[in-house]
This record gives C-alpha cells, sequence and structure tokens, in this order.
C-alpha cells in the first residue's frame, strides 16, 4: 500500500510540474503531428528538471518492475531525456537496462546507422517519449526497433495527448 501511495504523490508531483513549467495555452500551435493545437507541452522545461527528471524516472521504473526490458529507447530528441532518467534510476542495480536512441533518419556520416546500438536478435526494447499525440513518432521509433531485429510491444510516455496515439500503437500490437 505504501508503494501505491508513494507513486500517487509522485504521479501528483509530476502533473503539478508539467502544469507549471511544460504546459503552454493560448494561440494556436502546431504539433509534431501536423495538427493545431490551442495548448501545448513544451517538456523540456521538466525533464530537464532535476526533480522532473527523477520523478520520470521513478515512475517508469516502477512501471516496468515487474517485466525489465534489455533496453529503453527513445526518438530524438524530445525522448532522450526520458531515456536518461530512467536508465539512471536503476544504474546500481543487478537488472540495470541500457538505453539507446533512435534517429529520426539514418546519419550520412559516422556510423550512417538509424539506431545508435547494436541489437540481439529478439531483444525486448521499451520506447519512451515526452509527448504522443497521435502515435506517428513513437511508431517510427518502434518500426526501426523491429526491423533491427528488436521486439517492441510497449511505450511509455509522460504526456498522452490522448488524439489517437494509442489506437494507433494497439493496431500495430503496442501497449501505450
Amino acid at each position: 500500500m505504501k508503494k501505491v501511495l508513494d507513486d500517487i504523490t509522485k504521479l501528483t508531483a509530476l502533473r503539478d510540474l508539467v502544469r507549471t513549467v511544460s504546459l503552454i495555452t493560448g494561440g494556436d500551435i502546431e504539433l509534431a503531428s501536423g495538427r493545431r493545437s490551442s495548448h501545448y507541452f513544451n517538456m523540456k522545461e521538466t525533464t530537464f528538471d532535476p526533480h522532473g527528471a527523477k520523478l520520470i524516472g521513478d515512475l517508469i521504473m516502477n512501471e516496468l518492475r515487474y517485466d525489465f526490458p534489455d533496453f529503453i529507447a527513445g526518438l530524438e530528441m524530445g525522448a532522450l531525456p526520458v531515456v536518461m532518467a530512467t536508465i539512471m534510476q536503476n544504474r546500481d542495480t543487478e537488472n540495470s537496462i541500457q538505453g539507446f536512441c533512435v534517429r529520426k533518419d539514418t546519419k550520412s556520416h559516422g556510423t550512417k546507422r538509424q539506431i545508435e546500438k547494436e541489437l540481439t536478435n529478439g531483444c525486448t526494447v521499451v520506447v519512451v517519449d515526452d509527448v504522443t499525440t497521435t502515435g506517428g513518432s513513437v511508431l517510427m521509433a518502434a518500426n526501426a526497433i523491429r526491423d533491427e531485429g528488436g521486439k517492441v510491444d510497449t511505450v511509455i510516455t509522460v504526456v498522452d495527448r490522448q488524439e489517437g496515439a494509442r489506437e494507433k500503437l494497439k493496431v500495430a500490437d503496442i501497449k501505450l
């Protein structure tokens, strides 16, 4: 019971922080999905805040406590602080999880890769994101991971705008 109350307290604190520092209202703002909205979540204000990062990492690790994946991954740019917050919360455990980045496009230089990790066939990956709207970005990341042999069946987001992501991911056999 104490763990549940602790999670509720952390979730409430994270919601308050997001409302205070990341939610922008008013105007006509274009989202990554191409949709327009009168409210926008600038999650960098929360994910780069030490308290916000700790809350995010704790809550995601609590969500994963019964089914640890091999990796946590996120699409550049917004998801990377979420990846880091998560892997830092379990860095000193015997089940530490590594993270990696999924690029929007294959690099034209250096490694010339879209995924910055060598994946073994069948490895389990949870994709994280700061905000989901339609689910297009996280689905793109999941498909890139699947193309490299990884298994993705879960996406965790800090803010779900509830504009179709859950339904789109369900069609791809991914739980949000």
